[in-house]
């Protein structure tokens, strides 16, 4: 049921962000919006979903990153490219349901974007992992130790609102464990959205 309520509410964002007046079109004489760097600031959040643990988790995930110029690429002859960036991000999340009541991390991944010709609505998508700490409280159901291991899946749109700065809107999937090291070790597996800002650098 929640699943359906969050892809509901994503597929409401994307209607609504097609259904806008027209984004601002970058000047020609700017750098292509995918080869300078990028500030994101996003939040969001993510229920339990799967059968990892016992208890009803619920995440508010807060995120600073970082993404580089275009590692790799191709532009398309239609004027539209696709991009491949690194992408360093700060994780503090707020655990509102659950055992614990924070966790602090790093995540590392690629985002892959997809910019139109115009270089003012994109689609992106990325999968990575890191660490962090979880104030784990020795509750049956809940984490087994502070040192925590994160995986995590993303997609999502991005709409250019002015020259410097986009909004971002999209779905994440998160993972938390600690890779085993303790018995048991039930972990965290949540789905949800993610709204935020970006911003040229």
């Amino acid at each position: 049921m929640k699943s359906r309520i969050l892809f509901a509410l994503w597929i409401t964002t994307v209607i609504c962000a097609a259904d806008s007046p027209a984004p601002v079109a970058l000047s020609p004489q700017v750098k292509p919006i995918y080869d300078v760097h990028a500030l994101d600031f996003e939040s969001g959040l993510l229920f339990q979903s799967g059968s990892s643990t016992t208890l009803d988790y619920r995440l508010v995930p807060t995120q600073i990153a970082w993404r580089s110029p275009r590692v790799l690429g191709y532009d398309f002859q239609s004027g539209s490219s696709l991009s491949l960036r690194h992408r360093a991000a700060l994780l503090g999340t707020w655990i509102a349901e659950g055992a614990e009541n924070h966790y602090f991390g790093i995540m590392l991944s690629p985002s892959i974007e997809y910019w139109n010709a115009a270089q003012n609505f994109g689609l992106y998508f990325g999968a990575g992992g890191g660490a962090g700490w979880v104030d784990s409280q020795g509750v049956p159901g809940g984490q087994g130790q502070d040192f925590t291991l994160n995986w995590f899946a993303h997609l999502g749109i991005q709409r250019v609102l002015t020259e410097r700065m986009c909004l971002r809107a999209g779905a994440m999937f998160q993972h938390m464990s600690n890779g085993g090291a303790t018995t048991p070790n039930p972990g965290i597996d949540a789905v949800g959205f993610t709204l935020g800002l970006s911003w040229r650098l």
